[in-house]
């Protein structure tokens, strides 16, 4: 389905000479922390530690940013965006889950923990209720396309529920999730991976692995934001 861009330039909020502005959100909290891993980590800290990879990634590339959430405490998802009115962007960092009818038990290091080893890859969400939906799906294929040349392999999971945006970048239409309406500015969730997936579990704790993904994250954005200067 297209998506018309709005007369807007993407970067309206850098003014001349300023270096563009993105913000990191930091998905779930402490209190809800998300899903939990096959080997029993939650959610947050993964999303925690791939967004301070992205942030630092960014500041390489001499874009701005701003943290949303690092912290935990920020319950409230209108609050996200909230806090972020003058950026350039947003990008809400999560990671993903499987169905509780997929899911299978083991055992590792003694403790019971659920798993499923069926699906596995990063995906991409936006909304058509964003105040920029054109240029939300413009990054999320920069991102898709940067992260598969890499050799990151999206997951077909989400296709199963949400419409495609883009099917061969992992992009799809999720148009009422409130990080991503409620935000003055394009936006997009990335699923990093299923942490439920015992293999793909490990790669996602991995600090090399979690650089390189989001090098690929910032140079995405980076593209993106130029392009629409």
């Amino acid at each position: 389905m297209a998506i018309a861009a709005v007369a807007l330039p993407l970067a309206a909020h850098a003014g001349p000479g300023r270096a563009p502005l993105v913000a990191v959100d930091v998905g779930h909290t402490l209190a809800a922390p998300g899903a939990i891993s096959a080997r029993g980590r939650a959610e947050f800290d993964f999303n925690r530690d791939l967004a301070l990879q992205v942030v630092a990634a960014l500041a390489r590339l001499n874009v701005r940013t701003e943290l949303v959430n690092p912290d935990g405490a920020i319950e409230s998802l209108a609050a996200r965006p909230a806090q972020v009115p003058a950026a350039d962007f947003l990008l809400s960092i999560h990671h993903d889950s499987v169905g509780e009818r997929e899911l299978e038990h083991w055992q590792p290091d003694g403790e019971t923990h659920s798993y499923s080893d069926r699906w596995a890859g990063h995906s991409l969400f936006v909304s058509r209720r964003n105040p920029d939906p054109g240029h939300s799906v413009l990054c999320a294929v920069a991102i898709g396309a940067r992260l598969q040349r890499a050799g990151f392999v999206p997951t077909q999971k989400n296709g199963r529920q949400r419409e495609y945006a883009d099917r061969p970048h992992a992009v799809h239409f999720y148009d009422n999730l409130v990080v991503l309406y409620r935000a003055r500015q394009p936006a997009l969730l990335f699923e990093a991976g299923v942490i439920k997936h015992r293999d793909e579990e490990l790669l996602l704790r991995d600090p090399r692995r979690q650089a390189l993904m989001a090098g690929e994250i910032a140079t995405g954005i980076a593209a993106c934001l130029a392009a629409g200067r």
